[in-house]
C-alpha cells in the first residue's frame, strides 16, 4: 500500500527553525520526484519545493527561496524540508506529495499520491 506521512510540525515562534519529514512506504522514492506543498487558513494548497532524487536536482518557489531547504534520506525512504527564519505567514498545513518528475511541481493535478499534512503553527 502506497503512503507517505509527514512529520515534525508544531509550535513555534517566529525566526525559529523547523525540519519537516516525509516518509514513504510501498514505493521507492529514489524513482519518485516529492514535492512540498502548503496550505494556510483560508488560502489555496500552492507549490514550495520539490526534489527529483534520480536526478538530483532541487526546486523552489520564490516565496522560500533561501529559507527552505529540501533534502533526501539518504536511503532512509525519506525527504525533509528544512525551514529557517519562519515567519507568522509560514502557518499552514504542510503536505509531501510524490510525481513522477518536478514539472509543474506545484501543480497538485501533477501529483500522484498524497499524505495527510501536519500543520506548523508560527507565533509572533
Amino acid at each position: 500500500q502506497v503512503q507517505l506521512v509527514e512529520s515534525g510540525g508544531g509550535l513555534v515562534h517566529a525566526g525559529d527553525s523547523l525540519e519537516l519529514s516525509c516518509a514513504a512506504s510501498g514505493f521507492n522514492m529514489d524513482y519518485y520526484a516529492i514535492a512540498w506543498f502548503r496550505q494556510a487558513p483560508g488560502k489555496e494548497r500552492r507549490g514550495l519545493s520539490c526534489i527529483n532524487n534520480s536526478e538530483g536536482t532541487t526546486y523552489y518557489s520564490d516565496y522560500v527561496k533561501g529559507r527552505f531547504t529540501v533534502s533526501s534520506g539518504n536511503g532512509k525512504n525519506t525527504v525533509y524540508l528544512k525551514m529557517n527564519s519562519l515567519k507568522e505567514e509560514d502557518t499552514a498545513v504542510y503536505y509531501c506529495a510524490a510525481a513522477e518528475s518536478c514539472t509543474n511541481y506545484g501543480s497538485e493535478g501533477a501529483m500522484a499520491y498524497w499524505g495527510k499534512g501536519t500543520l506548523v503553527t508560527v507565533s509572533s
